[in-house]
């Protein structure tokens, strides 16, 4: 039950982390509202981490190079492409679109990881991506225009997420989910601050002249719950329930995006959009169906 119960309450932060994200990059930008995230998320990690370290809980050494890669593909690269998405799409839409992550997940497992897949997760996989279609209205050329920012920039996002869940999975298991989630959100502000110093270095002066109440409570909800306390919740559920249970967070996530979506933002909820999250949902459910998994011989990474 601890698993289901987190499982919810991070649906419920991360649903609610899309609106906060409509929010900042008016005024952050998008590598400006990374970097925030990631700050607000480390502030409320490192004390913590530090306890742990005091108390002798934390394993040396620690597997640098894993815990940057994990850094760089779970928070800094997707958080950014997630924000790029939003100057596009409504907050519904990408949370919909995050959705694919278990599936891509799996392909992620096939191709990088040399997992098997099954021809039903093979069905499932099929039936993500014709979710996709329905809420292009069938327009691929859409991927293949000005318009790749917002659908392609998500896609993405999830690949780099189902990607950094098989990787933590493999090489990150027996790391401490305090020292996983606190380097993984430092490396993610070096990345943003990286991008707001080569694309939009303006964005510090924005934010110190504009920033108000509505501001600073979007840092604090998306850093501090949506990147700090959610992180925690993450790296648990990979940890004690497995990659693909840990990843299926985002069967829930476009439930109470909509929502927030909708009450806070006023965004519409189309048929188009309820449709294409219906078929997603299906292809999940068939590509995350238990069933005995082969590895093939070869070993990637």
């Amino acid at each position: 039950m601890k698993l289901y119960g987190a499982l919810i309450l991070l649906s419920l932060i991360w649903g609610l982390s899309f609106v906060f994200i409509e929010t900042l990059i008016s005024t952050a930008g998008v590598w400006g509202t990374v970097f925030l995230r990631c700050i607000a998320g480390v502030l409320i990690l490192l004390p913590v981490l530090l306890v742990k370290i005091k108390k002798k809980e934390v394993q040396r050494p620690l597997p640098w190079k894993a815990l940057v890669t994990v850094g760089v593909v779970n928070a800094g690269l997707p958080w950014g492409l997630i924000a790029l998405s939003q100057t596009n799409i409504t907050s519904n839409t990408a949370a919909v679109l995050n959705a694919l992550t278990p599936i891509l997940t799996g392909l992620m497992g096939f191709f990088v990881f040399a997992i098997i897949l099954t021809k039903m997760q093979w069905i499932g996989i099929g039936l993500g991506f014709i979710g996709i279609l329905i809420l292009m209205n069938f327009n691929v050329n859409e991927l293949f225009s000005s318009q790749f920012i917002g659908i392609g920039t998500m896609l993405l996002a999830a690949t780099c997420y189902g990607f950094a869940t098989q990787f933590t999975r493999k090489y990150l298991k027996q790391t401490h989910v305090v020292v996983t989630s606190t380097f993984s959100l430092l490396v993610g502000a070096c990345v943003g601050l990286i991008g707001v110093i080569i694309t939009d270095p303006a964005a510090f002066g924005r934010i110190i002249d504009t920033a108000d109440f509505v501001f600073i409570g979007s840092v604090i909800g998306l850093g501090c719950l949506g990147s700090g306390i959610a992180y925690l919740l993450y790296y648990y559920l990979i940890n004690d329930g497995g990659a693909e249970f840990a990843s299926t967070v985002t069967y829930l996530i476009p439930l109470t995006a909509l929502l927030w979506g909708n009450v806070l933002l006023g965004e519409p909820i189309t048929s188009n959009l309820l449709l294409g999250l219906a078929t997603i949902f299906l292809g999940v459910y068939l590509a995350n169906k238990k069933s005995k998994v082969k590895q093939r011989s070869s070993h990637a990474l």
